[in-house]
């Protein structure tokens, strides 16, 4: 991977962890605002689904952060990458049941059935982006594992000639 690229991925990364910022701490007060009329307990979920959302969001994002320093220094085959992509499929994984729990919060409510529906369909997709990650995770390990064979074999070969 390339510095441009690595440093267009931060820039957004960085744009995005400010708006994610602005997002809790303007358009959910405004959220909570707009929500007056509703019953205490749909007020406090919803506001709390959203900002447990968005934290999911700044997770992933200072992850992949770490995971382009690693990249940038030629170490991303390391064990040092499982912990950020463990952390990875974890924020994956909480956002899907986030969006399920929505969802289900929103279901006996005057809201369509349609929109219940591609809700669900979004925890759905976040659950297999998350089984998606974990594939890839493996294949890391594999890579790793191919690479430590590699340099084993440089060794031995070094030590023959």
């Amino acid at each position: 991977m390339g510095t441009v690229t690595i440093v267009l991925l931060r820039i957004v990364i960085a744009l995005s962890l400010v708006g994610s910022v602005l997002v809790q701490t303007v358009i959910v007060p405004l959220m909570w605002a707009d929500l007056a009329g509703e019953p205490l307990w749909g007020r406090i979920t919803l506001v709390v689904l959203a900002v447990l959302g968005v934290g999911t969001l700044q997770v992933f994002a200072v992850c992949v952060w770490q995971l382009l320093t690693l990249v940038r220094r030629g170490a991303v085959f390391s064990d040092a990458a499982f912990r950020y992509v463990d952390v990875v499929i974890g924020a994956i994984a909480t956002a899907s049941a986030l969006t399920f729990i929505l969802a289900v919060v929103l279901a006996p409510g005057e809201v369509a059935p349609g929109i219940v529906g591609l809700i669900c369909g979004a925890a759905l997709v976040l659950a297999g982006m998350a089984l998606l990650v974990v594939v890839l995770r493996r294949l890391l390990a594999q890579a790793i594992d191919r690479e430590d064979e590699a340099r084993g074999l440089r060794s031995e070969l070094d030590e023959v000639i």
